[in-house]
């Protein structure tokens, strides 16, 4: 068993606890001014959330957002991405060109630096592309004030331009032109949920067709042996956007190396089935994290801002050039991605005694109810990889998955 999110180091949460300190040393804001950042922070909630059609395309240009980006949204997407990197198979050299789509304040980069200690004495380029110049400037300044008492290798260049919606391209699905050898590495952070909210809910089509021109643009940016990242908030239409790329990734020749268990059909799309009505939960791909080992600072600065978080979710796709494997041994457990939380989901005695539980999974199969006990379901961490039998004939009546037991 396997997990995507290990909790952070101790070398890394003690990084991550001084970003918040970091940000205010190399970004003070006058006293007279701090008394409104809370209100800066809920106003940015709004345009993140449910005001995006009126926060403008260069919203976070606009100093008091800026300001509060980086102190309340920055630490915590940072917190997400650590966790992430700590296990994702990123396979970096020196040299080693990475592309980062809109980049905002070097998000990617800096994440990196704090969970992969493994990297930092290798000389790499990121090439960080951004429709803001002021986000990219910020995150230039904390990246520097990051690594100032290291000897950094890593070379950072910013590049202000963006990704062209679908329909809006006029022929290149980039503003500008980046200049140098294909990347290794193209990654998307927070991008695409800009992007997609052009497309009415019921247009997968036209959501589909976005998802294949953009999985062209990543390809065309990254060498043949590269591999590409793309993450965004774990929501809904995130699911179905992931779910679409994924399989337009495919079709580039770029097989899914994570979360997936496979190549095969996802059977987790999102989106609306044909009644017209929302998938059910476990019907997207995500996944929840538990913010228990966040650094305690992280933690009073969103009881400060009044937005408390327990949990940090996203959706993501890590996809690599095709290899040819050796044909797998016959056996009869299959590999199981573990996507959701632990429910009920029957009493085994009339008088309610001990229950059965159940956590939803992804396999090549399609999706499996994996039962057990709550304290066997819970042991294994979020994005868990397990190995189990399938109950051959048997079929979740309600979500119509294949059913696992795990002892």
């Amino acid at each position: 068993m396997s997990s995507l999110f290990p909790p952070l180091s101790e070398e890394a949460g003690k990084t991550l606890a001084g970003i918040p300190a970091l940000v205010e040393k190399t970004f003070p804001i006058p006293a007279r001014f701090r008394a409104a950042l809370p209100a800066d922070v809920a106003e940015l909630f709004r345009f993140l959330t449910f005001e995006r059609t009126e926060r403008g395309a260069s919203y976070m240009g606009k100093p008091a957002l800026l300001s509060a980006y980086l102190r309340y949204y920055l630490p915590w997407n940072i917190y997400r991405l650590c966790r992430l990197f700590a296990s994702l198979p990123i396979g970096l050299k020196a040299q080693d060109a990475i592309n980062d789509l809109g980049a905002g304040p070097l998000t990617l980069a800096i994440s990196l630096w704090i969970s992969r200690p493994d990297l930092r004495d290798t000389p790499l380029e990121f090439r960080c592309l951004d429709k803001t110049a002021a986000v990219l400037d910020a995150g230039k300044k904390l990246f520097a004030a990051l690594t100032a008492n290291t000897v950094c290798p890593w070379t950072v260049r910013t590049i202000r331009g963006e990704i062209h919606g679908f329909g809006r391209q006029r022929g290149k699905a980039l503003s500008v032109e980046i200049r140098g050898k294909p990347a290794v590495l193209s990654a998307a952070v927070n991008v695409y949920n800009e992007l997609f909210w052009d497309f009415s809910p019921m247009d997968k089509e036209g959501l589909g067709r976005f998802a294949n021109s953009q999985a062209r643009l990543l390809s065309s940016l990254t060498e043949s042996a590269g591999s590409i990242l793309v993450v965004e908030p774990g929501i809904p239409r995130s699911g179905e956007f992931i779910s679409l790329l994924r399989s337009s990734l495919i079709k580039e020749k770029r097989l899914p190396l994570s979360p997936c268990s496979h190549s095969g059909l996802c059977p987790l799309p999102g989106g609306r089935p044909a009644s017209g009505r929302f998938q059910s939960k476990a019907k997207w791909c995500h996944f929840a994290l538990s913010t228990e080992d966040a650094p305690e600072e992280l933690h009073r600065l969103s009881a400060a801002m009044k937005l408390p978080k327990e949990r940090a979710a996203l959706s993501f796709i890590l996809a690599g050039a095709a290899t040819v494997q050796n044909p797998a041994k016959r056996t009869d457990r299959t590999k199981i991605r573990i996507i959701s939380d632990c429910f009920p989901i029957s009493a085994d005695s009339p008088g309610g005694g001990s229950k059965t539980w159940g956590r939803y999974g992804c396999a090549e199969r399609g999706l499996v109810l994996v039962t057990g006990s709550r304290r066997s379901l819970e042991a294994s961490q979020p994005g868990a990889l397990e190995e189990l039998a399938l109950k051959d004939g048997m079929v979740d009546a309600k979500s119509g998955a294949c059913i696992a037991r795990k002892h």
